[in-house]
């Protein structure tokens, strides 16, 4: 009133049933995906535009060796890439840090023991609202066994290369087309063709006489769909003319 006695209250209000609804989901959303991030089955790694570790899963945990708290806040490249690796990794974060939605790269992480983890990492640059780039995150698979394995099939068939090639035995490959795959060292020695005179040449056409060309082709046929032939009298033709017999399995 006009003697500024209170008379009564006035109150402006705005309905913000909508918005309190909303920011509910946006917290469950985000409460959901801490979950997925914390339980995945994969190793899920964060880090700011510094370079320092923002996130790491359980998963992380597990293949590393260090627990969240010992990796929140350290800089990832200095301490838990492999030295041989860190250029590597600072130029795929930074093509992510430069908005790359698809920085896939191998990454060899230290763990806490040692040992060395390979880890092939899908990295996206996480944003603000305005788009603005605020770091990287990247869910990663462990590939350490898996290049083991790749490794140790390698050197097998590696070492069964050499053994085919030197072997004191001619050894013949052909495909299902009866077109050379191999053609070992004794196999050039008794025939006269280098290996690189009959690779990828038909067996049959080139290298048996014409006689006996019909009966070739149908031992090879029946090898091919599954009937070994053995102690098969295979009548080589060599390059100076001559018919040299093969006692063939």
């Amino acid at each position: 009133s006009a003697d500024g006695v209170v008379r009564g209250v006035m109150g402006v209000g705005q309905d913000i049933t909508e918005m309190r609804t909303a920011m509910a989901e946006q917290q469950r959303i985000a409460d959901g995906l801490a979950r997925f991030i914390q339980t995945a089955n994969a190793p899920i790694f964060g880090v700011d535009v510094t370079g320092r570790v923002t996130e790491w899963n359980r998963k992380a945990e597990e293949v590393s060796g260090f627990t969240k708290e010992e990796a929140l806040g350290q800089m990832l490249i200095d301490e838990f890439i492999a030295e041989e690796n860190r250029y590597q990794v600072h130029c795929a974060l930074e093509r992510a840090w430069q908005g790359d939605e698809s920085a896939n790269f191998e990454m060899m992480l230290v763990s806490k023991d040692g040992s060395k983890v390979e880890i092939l990492l899908n990295a996206t640059p996480t944003r603000l609202s305005d788009g603005k780039v605020t770091g990287w995150a990247g869910v990663g698979q462990d590939i350490t066994v898996l290049r083991e394995a790749m490794q140790r099939s390698e050197q097998v068939a590696a070492d069964w290369t050499r053994m085919i090639d030197t072997t004191n035995a001619p050894i013949f490959c052909i495909e299902a087309s009866g077109l050379i795959t191999e053609w070992n060292q004794k196999a050039a020695e008794i025939s006269g063709w280098g290996k690189e005179e009959a690779m990828g040449k038909s067996l049959v056409d080139n290298f048996i006489k014409e006689d006996c060309r019909e009966e070739v082709s149908l031992i090879l046929k029946q090898a091919l769909e599954g009937h070994g032939a053995v102690n098969y009298d295979f009548p080589l033709c060599t390059k100076d003319g001559q018919r040299r017999e093969i006692l063939l399995n």
